[in-house]
């Protein structure tokens, strides 16, 4: 079964008389997406242990939840205040503020309870918590998302707008495929050094999102697009030419790390799929 599969069998629903909550809940699910660090998570599990797969994938579901809740509160009026996710209406334009608030809250904490039904050993389940919650939170995702706001039509440094990238978008990446390294039962010493790529790979990863951003039409990008020359990208700071070679730069040095990995093939797949161009 694909994660794609996987995910519309399990979309979240709760019995209520609430008019059009559960379609709220899974209308950014259902609008498509890579579902990049699911499919990292599992791709990790499925190149080291694959006998582990099917028990890994309640993990996955709850690293797509999370990430989602992460998207729809970015797009509310107070932060991105966007129109458009994934080619779609934002969940505040397409319902209201509210629901969109409430939903990003429901599928934060419903992560967490997917992860902790998953069929594993509950000192797996208990480090996939810890890593998602450390990564997701004010020690990840949150405080680079807090920077980007603050920030926001201030300039910033370079080393400064890597700290904000590699917490607000590096972070989940990287802890998507630790939970996989965590899952297929690899020591600390092994799980550390995939994280580590990971939050390269998130960095490259972003800047090719900003590099997309700059250089596509809103229409090809399923997202509004910006050249806002205020706005703390990579290309802005560095222009597309410097901003395209740090990202070949950091996938370079991914490859390399992963010289003798199982899981080089995979990061080598994803990286020819989503980060060339």
């Amino acid at each position: 079964m694909s994660f794609d599969e996987y995910l519309n069998l399990n979309l979240p629903r709760v019995e209520s008389f609430h008019p059009h909550f559960n379609d709220a809940l899974t209308w950014v699910l259902k609008a498509g997406g890579k579902h990049f660090r699911a499919k990292l998570l599992l791709g990790v599990v499925e190149a080291i242990k694959p006998d582990m797969l099917q028990n890994a994938y309640p993990v996955a579901l709850g690293v797509e939840l999370f990430h989602t809740y992460s998207l729809v509160h970015d797009d509310l009026p107070a932060m991105d205040n966007a129109p458009l996710r994934r080619g779609v209406e934002t969940l505040h334009v397409k319902y209201d503020e509210v629901t969109a608030i409430l939903v990003g809250d429901a599928l934060n904490t419903h992560a967490f309870y997917v992860i902790s039904n998953a069929d594993l050993a509950s000192e797996i389940i208990v480090k996939c918590t810890q890593i998602l919650s450390k990564n997701g939170g004010i020690y990840g995702m949150a405080i680079g998302q807090a920077c980007d706001c603050f920030f926001e039509r201030k300039r910033l440094a370079l080393d400064e707008l890597k700290f904000l990238h590699i917490h607000k978008t590096g972070a989940l990446i990287a802890a998507s495929m630790q939970m996989g390294a965590v899952i297929a039962g690899l020591d600390k010493v092994k799980c550390d050094e995939i994280y580590k790529v990971g939050i390269k790979l998130g960095l490259a990863f972003q800047i090719h999102d900003d590099i997309i951003d700059a250089t596509s039409k809103q229409a090809d990008a399923g997202k509004p697009t910006s050249n806002d020359v205020f706005k703390n990208s990579f290309t802005n700071l560095l222009g597309i030419s410097q901003a395209k070679k740090q990202r070949d730069e950091l996938e370079e040095q991914i490859l390399d790390e992963l010289k003798d990995s199982p899981i080089k093939n995979l990061v080598t797949n994803l990286i020819n799929k989503y980060l060339k161009g």
